[in-house]
């Protein structure tokens, strides 16, 4: 795994073999970026890693700016993995939580200006993190929510859904929150 472009561009990072994730693949990593890039000012947002697992795109985040990265995830091995590296890195702008993605939304009372979700392909409730985001008006005006998904799943019927980009077997489903 490696961070692509800011100030630790080129940086590989090894994270643990034993970790239960699927990373985002350089190459949908590099067009989720380019995505962002034409619709938001990395280096003033506030993001929300959701579903982290390695951390890779709170790592690219932080990396490239941004004014805070808050990095949530279920598995305690993963957020140490996170937390470990963002403080051998110096990523003062990188905070972990270990907690269900539920539940830390329902209670996180910030607003993000960029939140991007990667839950494991097979979950069951992919679904819901876009209706939660919007409930818990977690979105930022004019923020972006970015879900990455499988092929099978659908969220295009979803509220505030604008596109859809399919790079292989990687689906970015995008969600802006209204001014």
């Amino acid at each position: 795994m490696r961070i692509i472009s800011g100030t630790l561009g080129g940086r590989v990072l090894h994270p643990p073999r034993n970790l239960p994730v699927r990373p985002t693949t350089d190459f949908a990593k590099t067009a989720l970026f380019n995505i962002l890039t034409n619709r938001i000012d990395l280096e003033e947002a506030n993001v929300l890693d959701l579903c982290c697992g390695t951390g890779s795109i709170s790592f690219e985040c932080a990396s490239r700016g941004a004014m805070s990265v808050t990095a949530i995830d279920t598995h305690a091995n993963c957020v140490k993995f996170v937390a470990d590296t963002a403080k051998l890195m110096s990523m003062t702008n990188l905070k972990t939580f270990k907690a269900d993605i539920f539940k830390f939304m329902e209670s996180e009372k910030n607003s993000f200006d960029f939140i991007f979700a990667d839950p494991p392909y097979e979950a069951t409730w992919i679904e819901q993190i876009s209706p939660a985001v919007f409930q818990y008006k977690l979105l930022a005006a004019n923020g972006i929510l970015i879900v990455e998904h499988g092929p099978k799943t659908n969220l295009d019927a979803a509220p505030n859904f604008i596109e859809k980009r399919t790079y292989g077997n990687v689906n970015f489903s995008i969600f802006k929150a209204h001014e």
